[in-house]
């Protein structure tokens, strides 16, 4: 693809960005509510749209189709569970949030615990997220180099550079306001780039919708439901139940994704974005899966050779082997897909760090502009820091590894929050951190050494669960009975 047509594409993409971030921030005075908030003025179904393109990232946008080779279906029951979770987000957690009144929603571990519990949560939101949104940006940034940049010669620091600026002046002034509304749009490109590639592979093999739906149910990659193997990760109540909790932590207890439900005028409008959400990304997951089976379909007709990692699988085909229209709509798609997560993460990574760290909700309003928007720089240079580590390791097995071992800490959050809202003891606060540190390594020792230490079984995404009941265990260790914890901390005391 020429280098030129894609940098036209791509920069036309951004400037589309800024335009959204100078009409959504003009006419207000950029203050910490608008920016941490959207002055809680946010039309739900936009949340419920935009936060598509937040929960599908770059890796999904590209491993979902690719996974379908080796794994069929099997992730829809992950999906399934989602809706789950999903659901409790909606009862229990938003409920919560907003009675609370919350901007950070670590604040809820100050009111129920302390402050040593409160700083925990924080701090580990905030390790996931620079490590899982530099990983994500790190891949997106590789297909971009290797796609485009190598040809002009340009090294991969500026590449790193450039988009972490874009992203950063599209989301400096309005903060969380501009996010919903450009998520719209970012979720808008990957849903066509999607459609685009599903319509082209059935015009190349001159089937119609309904021989589409006939090829997919009968092609070898198209089984859903595993129930054979116990000791498999993917047996269906590990998937299901690893997904609903999978759903809860990622985004119920993930300041990133709960900042936008926040930003609806109510609970009812917060509740009704994550139903609605939570239907359209089990639609849109289900495409994801139909086109990596006709992906693979369009490979076996057209005698090409299936490439070793089956992440590139849809890359190659979109770029090589699909018209131009499709390869450009891979790439919008990507784009979009990586900084619909990366930017409302540096987002959120502010606010929390502005309100759980640096008390923003109790300093004077004098100053605190310029503080936020020395903070937002700080988590940008940060991620710039983090993606350049990454490409300096040049081992993605390393990498990966450090992607999963920041998955392992959102154990330690479900285990707070669970042992919060259906217990009524007191811990003791001081020794928050330490369980909170001792559970997640005690978990990843036990999914790295599992096989041979109980005969063969693999966690596989049900470690989360493993990892919360540990932290669970550890704090009522710690606790004690509490006859008074508060109105609205516990899940009893939900109504009040």
């Amino acid at each position: 693809m020429d280098p030129i047509l894609v940098i036209a594409i791509i920069a036309a993409y951004f400037v589309l960005l800024l335009i959204i971030s100078y009409v959504t921030s003009r006419g207000d005075d950029s203050d910490s509510d608008t920016f941490f908030t959207a002055n809680r003025q946010s039309p739900w179904y936009l949340v419920a749209f935009g936060m598509i393109g937040a929960s599908l990232s770059g890796v999904t946008f590209i491993s979902i189709p690719g996974e379908v080779g080796s794994t069929g279906f099997g992730y829809f029951q992950v999906v399934l569970g989602y809706m789950l979770g999903y659901l409790v987000i909606g009862t229990v957690l938003l409920p919560l949030y907003y009675r609370l009144n919350l901007i950070s929603i670590y604040g809820y571990l100050e009111q129920r615990f302390g402050f040593w519990s409160y700083k925990t949560g924080a701090f580990y939101f905030m390790i996931s997220r620079i490590i899982g949104s530099a990983f994500r940006l790190f891949l997106v940034a590789n297909v971009l180099q290797l796609a485009v940049f190598d040809a002009w010669n340009m090294p991969f620091w500026v590449t790193v550079l450039v988009t972490i600026v874009l992203i950063w002046l599209y989301t400096f002034k309005s903060g969380i306001k501009t996010i919903v509304f450009t998520d719209t749009m970012q979720t808008a490109c990957m849903l066509l780039a999607v459609g685009v590639s599903i319509f082209l592979i059935s015009r190349e093999l001159n089937m119609g919708f309904g021989g589409l739906v006939q090829s997919i149910q009968e092609s070898a990659n198209s089984k859903v439901f595993f129930f054979e193997n116990w000791n498999s990760g993917n047996h269906f109540f590990k998937q299901f139940w690893a997904g609903a909790f999978i759903a809860i932590v990622m985004t119920g207890l993930d300041q990133d994704m709960m900042q936008k439900n926040l930003t609806c005028r109510s609970l009812g409008d917060a509740q009704k974005n994550m139903f609605w959400f939570s239907l359209v990304l089990l639609i849109a997951n289900l495409v994801f899966l139909c086109l990596g089976a006709l992906l693979y379909i369009y490979a076996g007709e057209k005698g090409i050779a299936i490439p070793e990692r089956t992440d590139n699988l849809y890359p190659m085909l979109a770029l090589n082997y699909f018209p131009a229209v499709a390869g450009i709509l891979f790439l919008l798609g990507i784009v979009a897909a990586a900084y619909s997560s990366a930017d409302s993460a540096l987002t959120a990574l502010t606010t929390s760090f502005c309100v759980d760290f640096l008390n923003f909700r109790k300093r004077p309003a004098a100053g605190k502009k310029k503080i936020r928007t020395m903070v937002h720089i700080g988590f940008s240079i940060m991620l710039f820091v983090v993606i350049l580590a990454f490409n300096a390791l040049n081992d993605k097995s390393v990498i990966s590894q450090l992607f999963k071992a920041a998955g392992f800490t959102y154990g330690p959050l479900l285990g707070l929050f669970a042992f919060g809202l259906f217990t009524r003891r007191q811990i003791t606060d001081l020794w928050a951190p330490f369980i909170c540190f001792l559970t997640p390594v005690l978990s990843f020792a036990l999914d790295y050494n599992s096989e041979w230490l109980l005969g063969g079984f693999k966690f596989g995404f049900f470690i989360l669960l493993v990892n919360g009941l540990l932290t669970f265990i550890g704090l009522w260790l710690i606790s004690k009975p509490a006859k008074d914890l508060g109105a609205a901390l516990t899940w009893y005391d939900r109504k009040g």
